[in-house]
């Protein structure tokens, strides 16, 4: 899975769950990045996920707050790989939990290593 973001403020940035790009090289190895959101989820996104639950069917309010969560940690590391300068990060791996005692945080964790392609 590759994707590409670009960043306000700096060019096309490579990330990629695989350890390698095709048809590119590996120049220099800048280190691991993170991207860590933990999200809440409201009393209102709660019970319209209940009614979904109890009825069938998706939720798409927390679907959308997945969503949300994910790119923001993933917008979170690639400004950590920029600061390195890096222009790819490869072995990108996402990560779910569940947080909270009525399990209403949601937390996404990317990480990654942040690479030099030539």
């Amino acid at each position: 899975m590759e994707q590409e973001m670009k960043c306000k403020e700096a060019s096309i940035m490579l990330m990629t769950t695989t350890p390698t790009v095709e048809g590119k090289s590996i120049q220099a190895y800048k280190g691991v990045v993170f991207g860590e959101v933990v999200a809440g989820v409201d009393f209102v996104k709660d019970f319209a996920a209940g009614l979904s639950n109890f009825f069938g069917g998706r939720s798409g309010s927390y679907e959308g707050e997945l969503i949300k969560a994910r790119e923001e940690a993933l917008s979170e590391m690639q400004k950590r790989a920029q600061s390195l300068g890096a222009n790819a990060i490869v072995g990108i791996d996402v990560d779910y939990e569940v947080l909270g005692q009525n399990g209403n945080m949601l937390m996404v964790s990317v990480s990654g290593t942040a690479v030099l392609l030539g």
